[in-house]
């Protein structure tokens, strides 16, 4: 069109008769046609170092000259440093009987007709992407069929890596398995490769202990998409082929959507891991209380239905909000976990242990101080229940946060989930406490005002207590 030249006049003048589809194996597409001169002619386009090696001359306005192939892998190297795709097209007539094309009739003797290039400047979300899976340990590798100067401009556009280094396809061909090992970890793009380097590059990493994550749209995707840990097939623009090989299928054909998918994803591991870290510890507590009231033959600080209205009260309420919990600001400036690594790490199999017996001991230690006070058991176990409780949400501000302290203006005004969660346990609370009907159906109790301040010192205590054990372990590696 920007050549004064109407798309669909030349193709009714130059009808096609035949053609040769585009493959990686042979990387070019060649199609008959029609002359509206007389006789027919073959047309080829492809990249362009293979059209060179087939071509015996070069086109010099209506005549033809010798092939000058430095002069043309000088332009394009000159295009690839821009970060253009270059395509290279190339002619010859054909007998006037020719109704069929086949790779003998390109394969040499073509005429160089010239070279185009075509810029595709990354989307700003992209680069914004790639640099969140650096900073969350992500290693990006790019593997296309493009000239290796092409993709090298495109890497540092991109800023795949610090300084990207390029391997091309044809290098992999005679390399041994263990030499490939050692050079994915080295490079970052991989050049002019066709789907069995593809493939092999999946081994490798896979081979070095890496989860891989392969994107492709096209059926020679297809074996590396299937064989990789997570394969993304493209959505708008992916072959059938492709899709049904992959596990998870892009709808908008965006990579800044896998990072997104990966973000969301760890923040559900950090929040199953938090609800984990907060129920356990909670139940833990209570039933370590019942455990040594009977082995010592205590007085059980709480009867079973009241354990029954904790457990039911909080599980509704604190239990839920933190499977909704959002994202912590630091979710990919972390590496990613090993591929072996357990739910329950080290560090929640201590938290869960440590805040049982904390809860334990708040739970005897405020039973010991209501009878000093001078409550019934009663009174006395109302304060424990209140006691409990108040832990509990106390607990919840702290394990909102794993990876850092939960002492901050965000960390204390929580969110509106939470908030909304606290005070409904707190109105429950209030009248499991000071409404007479609740005391006939849980032996509850009234308590004095002070008594209520020194259950909130408690929970505050309990707080502190566990945002320096968090501290230390984080130093201890736990």
């Amino acid at each position: 069109a920007r050549a004064g030249l109407d798309p669909q006049t030349q193709r009714a003048a130059w009808r096609r008769l035949d053609e040769i589809p585009f493959d990686a194996q042979h990387r070019f597409m060649a199609t008959l046609h029609d002359d509206p001169g007389g006789g027919r002619r073959i047309f080829v386009k492809g990249a362009p170092e293979r059209l060179l090696a087939m071509c015996a001359d070069q086109a010099a306005g209506a005549a033809v000259q010798p092939l000058d192939p430095g002069y043309w892998q000088a332009r394009i190297d000159a295009c690839a440093r821009n970060g253009e795709r270059v395509l290279g097209f190339a002619t010859r007539a054909a007998a006037p009987g020719d109704a069929r094309l086949d790779f003998a009739m390109v394969e040499s003797g073509l005429t160089f007709l010239g070279l185009a290039g075509l810029m595709d400047p990354p989307r700003d979300e992209a680069v914004a992407a790639v640099a969140e899976c650096r900073s969350a340990g992500i290693a990006i590798k790019m593997i296309t069929g493009d000239h290796k100067g092409t993709a090298a401009a495109i890497a540092r556009q991109l800023a795949i890596a610090d300084d990207p280094q390029v391997l091309e396809g044809a290098a992999l061909d005679g390399m041994p398995d263990d030499t490939l090992r050692r050079e994915v970890e080295r490079v970052s793009v991989f050049a002019r490769a066709t789907p069995e380097h593809k493939l092999r590059i999946v081994d490798a990493l896979q081979a070095n202990g890496h989860i891989v994550a392969m994107t492709g749209d096209g059926v020679n995707d297809a074996p590396a998409v299937k064989q990789a840990d997570v394969g993304v097939a493209m959505g708008r623009k992916g072959t059938e082929a492709a899709k049904e090989a992959a596990q998870m299928v892009l709808l908008d054909d965006n990579f800044a959507s896998i990072v997104a998918a990966v973000h969301e994803g760890r923040t559900v591991y950090d929040n199953i891991r938090k609800v984990i870290g907060w129920t356990l510890p909670s139940n833990g507590g209570e039933v370590l209380c019942v455990i040594l009231a009977i082995v010592l033959g205590l007085t059980l600080p709480m009867t079973p239905v009241q354990i029954l209205w904790i457990n039911m009260i909080l599980t509704v309420t604190l239990g839920l909000v933190l499977a909704f919990e959002p994202p912590e600001p630091d979710v990919m400036n972390r590496p990613p976990r090993p591929r072996d690594a357990p739910i329950l790490s080290r560090f929640l199999v201590w938290r869960i242990g440590f805040v049982s017996v904390l809860f334990m001991l708040g739970v005897f230690g405020i039973f010991a101080y209501a009878q000093h006070r001078g409550y019934g058991i009663d009174g006395a176990r109302t304060m424990v229940v209140n006691t409990l409780v108040v832990m509990e949400i106390f607990y919840l501000f702290n394990v909102r946060y794993l990876h850092r302290t939960s002492f901050s203006l965000v960390g204390a005004m929580g969110t509106p989930a939470v908030l909304a969660a606290v005070a409904v346990v707190v109105a429950a609370q209030m009248l499991f406490t000071y409404a007479p009907f609740m005391h006939g159906l849980f032996d509850s109790a009234p308590l004095a005002f002070a008594d209520g301040l020194v259950i909130v010192l408690v929970g505050v205590a309990t707080m502190t207590i566990l945002e320096i054990e968090k501290i230390l372990t984080r130093r201890l590696a736990l």
